[in-house]
């Protein structure tokens, strides 16, 4: 199968070298992942708190968190050069090689989040007279955000510095 123009957009976009030096380094990349790790909490509790709490106010903490998280998203897919966002077929075998291991290390990472969630549930039902359902539902949407997001942490922590990085490093 071929290449559409979209694959090659695609492929020039999460190739593109010009904010290289944001996540040249993997302290940088650490500290990328950090950031949009603490974006997507915010971001994610404040949604949560406008759905299942009393008012609208943090639907503005939402609104502001949003452009930065996205800016922080593609940087973090520049890194990884689009190792999840680019079709298969726009991969060589060892970037899907890495594309599976970081999905499977990120499966087995929610695996153990929605153990830790089930249990936390199962608790909280024990301990207090609330109806479960008040801490259910707002645990499984932040569950559900981690799950999706994970795999571009993952990606992010894991991806190595280029060689020409490297050399340039040791000049």
């Amino acid at each position: 199968m071929t290449a559409t123009r979209y694959d090659r957009r695609m492929y020039a976009v999460m190739n593109d070298r010009r904010a290289a030096a944001a996540y040249a380094t993997a302290t940088r990349r650490r500290l990328l992942v950090g950031a949009h790790f603490a974006l997507t909490l915010t971001g994610v509790g404040a949604w949560i708190a406008t759905v299942f709490g009393p008012g609208y106010g943090p639907i503005v903490v939402v609104a502001v968190v949003m452009l930065p998280w996205v800016l922080l998203t593609g940087m973090l897919n520049g890194s990884t050069r689009g190792l999840l966002e680019l079709r298969g077929r726009m991969l060589d075998e060892r970037q899907l090689v890495e594309r599976d291991r970081v999905r499977a290390l990120a499966h087995r990472i929610t695996l153990w989040l929605l153990v830790a969630a089930a249990a936390g549930a199962g608790a909280y039902g024990i301990l207090t007279d609330a109806p479960l359902q008040a801490a259910v539902a707002p645990v499984l949407v932040g569950v559900l955000a981690v799950h999706w997001i994970l795999p571009l942490w993952v990606a992010g922590l894991r991806v190595q510095d280029d060689l020409a990085d490297d050399i340039g490093d040791e000049s």
